[in-house]
This record gives structure tokens, C-alpha cells and sequence, in this order.
């Protein structure tokens, strides 16, 4: 579906999810839509529930009933239901449960969530067996650019590779980082005429003072506010407990649990190192990556696009935006994102390599519109690791996608 003008400055912009979320919806009695807050879920259920009765916990009444009563809740709301914000209200899923097996037809209930904490648990307890569940990020260039069901999940050297390259429109540095500083979220992507401050001033005031008091016990706003403006200013580094932790004074173990409820709430993403059996000097930390460059550049203090260009972080936060981009062409189409990165003892790294089908491809990613050869000069590692290498790219700020080596090509970032 193309772009939709509907009431008032709302915007209606399809989503690459939309026919997984049909798709999951003709084989599962229950689908879950998991995310961030403000990323999209109920618009994007709005949008696709045609005569399903919808209800949101939100509303006290509805929600003091589904947690007094499930069962009379859903004698009062007919399938096929849709229902907003299922984590407030968890005393729901036995009974969901009960009617998906008494009825045993696909597509009964439709349930959005914002936090993975928890709910996460109890869906997996309660709907094992009986829940497809998709994960919707803030909107992707692709979807920006009008064309969500025009691509498969990003994959170097695929056919899907050449036609991105024909179609994608250009990508100029001052665009690149205008669409990074604002970030990805509907309100502040899709509506350009929204304050961005007040938008992230809002967002994250609704996130310490709702999800966090939801998720765990957090006494302290403010310092878990501190901590998130240090991981914000990490991104794209490799995580190092010890010194998040020293710096947010705080110890390592508060560091690492505060770190998991920022992953598990949709803010931060963690990007697994690879390593195999064949090697034990592989780095074994992870990367910290957040989800949004918007969030990340307002945390961290950058007042314009062009301070966060010109600036210290300017080379992180393109790997972060360009890294997120390909992990939304794996979650948007359905997928787990077959993501990792490469490091050793010896300092050699590969920012980011996709496995599919036994095959790894290397990726380097590279704020240049000059690339060299020398940038991909790690990928030869993988000769020792006895893993067959796919074609190998380097994403930078060229025009055009030309050859490096026998095997590796640059992509111009414009492909994302």
C-alpha cells in the first residue's frame, strides 16, 4: 500500500511487516507484535485489522477488568481481538490460551507489547506452540522511501543487491545525517514539522518513569537517566562492563542488569561477536549498538546535524545507523538477524559479518567516499577459520558500487 494522507498532520507510510504479519496471522491463533514504545505497533495493527474489535490496557477500566476478571473480559470483547499493551495485563494469557485452543482458528487475537522483560516469559509459559511473534523497529529508509515490500533482507552480492542500487534514491552527507540526528520513530521520520527535542525530551521521560518502574526496581531515575547518556555516547564500541560501570559509579553488576533492561525494552541492541570452535583468541563481548540514532544523538548531546557530522561520534553513529538499517531488513521481513562481528587478540576486526545458508559475508563500514583497499584488509582472517566467505563489501559514502578485490565490492550507502 502506498503512502496514505489520513486525518490532521497523521501519516500513513506502509511497513515491510505488514505481510509477515498476515502471513504469521493465517498459521498462529496468537500473533505478538513486540517493540520499543512509539515504533509503530498499533498503527500498524490499526491498519491491518479490518473488522477486529480493538482494545487497549491503557484505558484504567479495561485494564482493571482484564486483571480482575480475564475471563469476563473476554466474554465482553469478541475474537478476532486485537489488544493493545498485553504486558499490563499478563493474567490475560491463560485465558487466551484456553479460547485459542477451544476455537483453534488462526488469527484469533492479535497483541501488541513495548516491553520484552517480562512478557517475553509469560508468553512463552502460557502460548508455547500457539504465538507467532514479529518485532517491529522504527521505520527503515526503505520504508521511507516508499518501497517496503520491494526488498529481501539486505545481503551483499545478491540479486536484491543490484536492484536496491537501481532503485534506492540518492543519499548526499547533509541528508545522511539529517535523517540520523532526527532518528526513526514515526512522530519525528514521518511528520518532519515535530520538535525533536520535545519529542526525545517526552520519550524519554515517559520511558524512565512507565517502563522502567515496570520492568524492575530501579530507585533512581536520575542515575539510571546518567547511565543511559553513557551507553549512548558507546555506541558502536565493543562493551567493556568495568568501564561503564566506573563511569556511571556504579558496580559492574548493576551496569550489566541496568544494560539488559535498556536491550530489553528496544533501546539498545548487542551485537554478538563470532567465534568458532577452530579459534580461542576471538574477543567474546559484545558490541552495543542503540536502536535508534535520534535517541542516541539526544542523549548524547548533539544540537544539529552538523555538530553530530563534524564531531567525535560522527564515525559511530553512521556504523550505528548503518548497522541498524540491516538488522531492520531481517526483523521487518520476519527473520532473526544473522548478525555478528569479528575481532581477535591481534587487533583485526571485521565490523559486521551475515551468515546465511553456511555462507559468511564481511562487511566493513566506512564514513569515505574515497574507499580504499586497505579497508577490507582483515577479511583474509576468515581463510583461517575454515568457514566458507561470501562476497565481501565495504558501505561507504561512494556513488557507485564498484569492485575492491576478486570477491569484495563497495556499496554506497544510498543501497540501505
Amino acid at each position: 500500500m502506498k503512502k496514505e494522507q489520513l486525518t490532521g498532520d497523521d501519516v500513513y507510510l506502509s511497513r515491510t511487516l505488514e505481510h509477515v504479519l498476515r502471513r504469521t496471522s493465517e498459521q498462529f491463533q496468537v500473533v505478538l507484535v513486540t517493540g520499543a514504545r512509539q515504533v509503530g505497533k498499533t498503527t500498524l495493527l490499526q491498519h491491518c485489522r479490518t473488522e477486529r474489535t480493538y482494545v487497549s490496557l491503557d484505558d484504567p477500566l479495561v485494564l482493571e477488568l482484564a486483571r480482575n476478571d480475564p475471563g469476563l473480559f473476554l466474554q465482553r470483547f469478541q475474537t478476532p481481538l486485537l489488544i493493545d499493551e498485553i504486558q499490563y495485563a499478563p493474567q490475560l494469557l491463560p485465558y487466551i490460551k484456553i479460547a485459542a485452543d477451544r476455537e483453534h482458528e488462526p488469527g484469533l487475537f492479535w497483541l501488541s507489547g513495548s516491553q520484552q522483560f517480562h512478557l517475553m516469559k509469560e508468553i512463552s509459559e502460557s502460548l508455547a506452540g500457539r504465538v507467532g511473534i514479529l518485532s517491529l523497529m522504527g521505520f527503515s529508509r526503505i520504508e521511507l522511501a516508499d518501497k517496503a515490500d520491494a526488498y529481501q533482507p539486505f545481503l551483499p552480492g545478491s540479486s536484491d543487491m543490484q536492484k536496491r542500487l537501481s532503485e534506492m534514491p540518492s543519499l548526499e552527507l547533509k541528508e545522511l545525517y539529517e535523517t540520523i540526528w532526527r532518528g526513526s520513530f514515526p512522530d519525528i521520520s514521518v511528520i518532519g514539522n515535530k520538535d525533536r527535542n520535545i519529542f526525545y525530551n517526552s520519550f524519554v521521560q515517559t520511558y524512565l518513569q512507565r517502563d522502567i518502574r515496570d520492568l524492575t526496581r530501579v530507585g533512581d531515575e536520575m542515575s539510571f537517566l546518567k547511565f543511559l547518556r553513557i551507553c549512548a555516547a558507546r555506541t558502536g564500541q565493543i562493551l567493556n562492563y568495568t568501564d561503564l560501570a566506573r563511569d556511571a559509579d556504579m558496580a559492574p553488576n548493576t551496569a550489566k542488569s541496568w544494560l539488559s533492561i535498556l536491550q530489553a525494552s528496544g533501546i539498545v541492541y548487542l551485537l554478538e561477536p563470532y567465534y568458532s570452535n577452530s579459534s580461542k583468541r576471538l574477543i567474546k563481548s559484545p558490541k552495543l549498538y542503540f536502536l535508534d540514532t535520534g535517541l542516541c544523538s539526544y542523549l548524547s548531546g548533539w544540537s544539529s546535524p552538523e555538530t553530530l557530522e563534524s564531531g567525535a561520534m560522527s564515525g559511530p553513529i553512521f556504523e550505528t545507523w548503518v548497522v541498524v538499517e540491516i538488522l531492520k531488513s531481517y526483523h521487518h521481513n520476519g527473520f532473526q538477524a544473522p548478525l555478528y562481528y569479528y575481532r581477535d587478540r591481534n587487533k583485526r576486526e571485521i565490523d559486521l559479518l551475515i551468515i546465511r545458508d553456511g555462507t559468511v559475508y564481511p562487511i566493513e563500514i566506512k564514513k569515505t567516499a574515497s574507499p580504499a583497499r586497505k579497508a577490507i584488509r582483515h577479511f583474509n582472517v576468515l581463510e583461517n577459520l575454515n568457514v566458507k566467505k561470501g562476497t565481501g563489501s565495504l558501505i561507504c559514502l561512494a556513488e557507485e558500487s564498484l569492485p575492491l578485490s576478486e570477491d569484495s565490492i563497495t556499496i554506497p550507502v544510498r543501497a540501505l
